[in-house]
């Protein structure tokens, strides 16, 4: 969150403002009104109107830019034309429009993602839908180059690039003052049911058809926080009071929300329409959430308006330009948890050790679940609310791989200079080592490998040594290997206890559906005895019963059931003591029970979840996965996973995150199975079918795709297959691509010693694979053994 920002001076005319606020309802006009930081029109005289103007305005400031608000005399398509018409008139310097309301929308997008009312609608185009031929029968939009709205200009579109990215999402988030009218009343039937009597409320008349599941209000017994959509919207002059209708125009374009006023602006001014949900564009339509959706609207337009770069800066003190452009940044891949409970000594011990004692670095450290990423997540919101001049990053580091992947997401933010010559992880630490950074805290997650961290002889060094250093900074570490936790705080270490029964109790009941009484206290108590007060067991337990609407008693007894020979073998089968070995039983006996629920309900997503396992658990890319018969399918089976915690969505994007212990239960569970060797070469198969040569237009494929391919072919590095050499040759060429010489050397010679058993010394493809080796070794100084390769090759 930044400093507030410096209040631009009074335009001395009209001519002195570049951006209108539209607004077709009072109630619109009222929520943009009420974020008004100043008001011009109380505070010196009236900025008037061009003659032969009807518009009423209305001027003042949001945040650093001067505004004008224009309310319109009624709704669509005319009142709109007409508006920013006289306003281009009055306001001749208007460069942007923000048309700004409330809006019917699709309840799911088509990549699965949900709307739900109060979400806020950004448009990244217009489409005139009612706009055609009318036939006996039959409408015929008219849809020729010469019909259609036009795109946005080139500024508007750099602007909706920015927004759209990790840090401009987290900067739309909506805050709010207003009155969440309850999910109670954010009901979505099936588009065929209609209702049936339009002047009255569906309360009046009763609607009771099928209702469509809502994940996003399952998830929280609070107000879900609204969340900023991008999309094309529809235009037109009739309100869309139909589901089946709506249906219809989404299958023909791809839109996401239904609206009567952006398409009168769009050719007049150039224009952006923010628009809040009220309705599903259905017949369904209840007044009760316009003003909410309009106060979401009105706080996603403040916050928009922080990306605008005004053409007016030379008139503003320059310490208040330069002010602006360095604004603390927020750049953390998870929303904030609302269900977070209890951990308040915890917090406080950490505060005091980062904050009060000024100490540079502290590490949390404890069992894999027992909730040190959440207390971080924690921290962090923390301080985007409290120490608002503190900028955030966040760092996993499960491998070094991992850790460069995210190095180069800060870098792409904008918010780190850096040059060609550096890596990614080089800008990160020159930027926040100087004094132009200011303060930050930097949370480094997930530190659990020894190797990876500090390095060691011969092998890649650590990313210990890559961290910044700075009086001004604070990094906090996660692990659950002590040892590490001594490597990089030295005694400036919290370790995290598993929750107390208080505590366990609250997060549990906050978590589940169904409602609590106070004779399920003992079965809660059994309940969570067995899961050992362990955050994560807690958080898998309330899913699972969640999902399958399953009581206490009977996730109680389904538990007591299981097999402690079971438990054991997921012990047993842990590829790393040193990381893992005090991991508890009841976490994997619980994932085992929803592991196998999933094979039974959805086919697509244990193949889904079997494939995770042989892959890297952070950053994976909807495209890696497997797929199914259609993209429903593949939303569904992502969707099931991610309702079981299994994987976790980053933001809006088409990547995802599994949790480390999560992973390492899913290979046991495949193991006990009998299924390894058919899962792994499921998970080669696929690999090998979608990994990209190394050309550079590939490049931003291969490098989300790298850290994928060399788990997988570490986990496998003692029987390579014909497959596997062809997908080990290929990562290789990447990685020398990307000047990471070490590991290319190290893939290619296996990839050529395997080559040697199977084929003869003059066959092409070991001669191809030797020439590739040679080149590396070259690359990587180690000559002799370049000229010697090269001499057989040769030969």
């Amino acid at each position: 969150m930044s400093t507030p920002s410096p209040r631009p001076p009074r335009p001395n005319d009209r001519r002195g403002f570049e951006i209108a606020i539209i607004c077709a309802l009072p109630l619109e006009a009222d929520a943009i009104e009420a974020l008004f930081d100043y008001y011009w029109d109380s505070n010196g005289p009236p900025f008037g109107r061009a003659v032969r103007d009807p518009n009423s305005y209305s001027t003042g400031v949001i945040g650093c830019h001067n505004v004008v608000l224009v309310r319109m005399p009624g709704m669509g398509k005319v009142h709109a034309a007409a508006a920013a018409s006289n306003c281009r008139a009055s306001f001749p310097n208007v460069k942007i429009a923000l048309v700004v309301g409330v809006c019917g929308v699709l309840p799911f997008k088509h990549n699965g993602e949900e709307i739900v009312l109060g979400d806020v609608v950004i448009s990244e185009g217009i489409i005139q839908y009612d706009f055609g031929r009318r036939l006996p029968g039959q409408f015929i939009p008219k849809e020729g180059p010469l019909d259609s709205l036009g795109r946005p200009n080139q500024e508007i579109r750099g602007v909706l690039a920015q927004a759209k990215g990790i840090r401009g999402h987290q900067l739309l988030n909506p805050k709010l003052c207003a009155e969440y009218p309850g999910s109670a009343y954010d009901r979505l039937f099936e588009a065929s049911y209609r209702h049936s009597e339009d002047q009255k409320t569906c309360e009046q008349i009763g609607c009771n058809g099928k209702l469509v599941p809502r994940l996003r209000l399952q998830a929280t017994r609070a107000s879900p926080a609204p969340t900023v959509h991008f999309g094309l919207m529809a235009s037109g002059d009739s309100v869309m009071k139909s589901g089946e209708d709506r249906d219809r125009e989404v299958e023909a374009r791809d839109i996401v929300a239904f609206e009567m006023e952006g398409a009168g602006v769009w050719d007049i001014l150039p224009c952006i329409v923010i628009k809040g949900a009220c309705d599903y564009a259905d017949s369904h339509k209840s007044k009760v959430w316009q003003r909410y959706a309009a106060a979401t609207a009105a706080a996603c337009t403040k916050a928009f308006l922080d990306f605008w770069v005004s053409s007016l800066d030379q008139g503003m003190p320059k310490r208040a330009v330069d002010e602006r452009q360095i604004q603390p940044a927020f750049l953390v891949p998870f929303s904030k948890n609302d269900l977070f409970a209890g951990r308040d000594d915890v917090l406080a011990r950490l505060q005091g050790l980062l904050f009060h004692e000024r100490r540079r670095k502290a590490a949390l450290v404890g069992l894999g679940g027992i909730g040190k990423t959440q207390i971080a997540l924690q921290l962090a919101y923390w301080i985007k609310e409290k120490k608002q001049d503190y900028s955030v990053f966040w760092v996993p580091a499960l491998s070094h791989a991992s850790f460069e992947q995210a190095c180069m997401q800060i870098v792409n933010s904008g918010d780190i200079p850096t040059s060609d010559s550096d890596s990614a992880i080089e800008s990160v630490r020159r930027h926040l080592s100087s004094k132009r950074a200011g303060k930050w805290l930097l949370v480094v997650d997930n530190v659990d490998d020894a190797q990876t961290v500090m390095g060691s002889v011969g092998a890649e060094s650590g990313i210990y040594r890559s961290l910044p250093q700075s009086d001004e900074g604070r990094i906090l570490f996660t692990t659950r290997y002590q040892k590490v936790a001594v490597s990089v705080a030295g005694q400036n270490i919290i370790e995290v206890p598993a929750m107390g029964r208080d505590e366990a109790r609250s997060y549990f009941k906050q978590a589940l559906i169904q409602k609590i009484s106070s004779s399920d206290d003992q079965v809660i108590d059994d309940l969570l005895t067995l899961l050992t007060y362990l955050p994560l067991a807690i958080t898998q337990a309330a899913a699972y019963m969640n999902e399958n609407l399953i009581p206490l008693t009977g996730y109680l007894q389904l538990f007591e059931s299981t097999d402690r020979d079971r438990i054991e073998l997921l012990s047993v089968k842990f590829q790393d003591d040193t990381r893992y070995e005090q991991s508890q039983d009841p976490v994997a006996t619980t994932w085992f029970i929803s592991f196998n629920q999933i094979r039974k309900a959805n086919e697509l997503a244990s193949r889904i979840l079997m494939f995770l396992a042989y892959i890297e658990p952070k950053a994976v890319p909807q495209s890696l996965l497997p797929e199914g018969e259609s993209q429903q399918q593949l939303t569904r089976a992502i969707g099931t996973l991610c309702g079981y915690r299994f994987l976790d969505r980053r933001g809006s994007s088409e990547v995802f995150d599994m949790h480390s212990l999560v992973h390492l239960a899913t290979r046991s569970w495949v193991a006990e199975n009998d299924s390894e060797n058919e899962q792994s070469q499921a998970a080669i198969a696929r690999l090998s079918e979608v990994f990209p040569t190394d050309e550079w237009e590939n490049r931003d494929v291969w490098r989300q795709y790298l850290p994928h391919a060399i788990k997988l072919l570490r986990c496998t590095e003692n029987d390579w297959s014909d497959e596997l050499c062809e997908l080990g040759f290929w990562a290789a060429r990447c990685l020398l691509v990307d000047g990471r010489v070490t590991e290319a050397v190290e893939l290619l010679e296996h990839e050529a010693a395997v080559k040697r058993t199977t084929l003869a010394e003059d066959h092409p493809d070991l001669l191809a694979s030797q020439h590739t080796l040679a080149g590396a070794y070259q690359a990587n100084g180690q000559i002799k053994e370049a000229v010697k390769l090269l001499e057989h090759v040769v030969a």
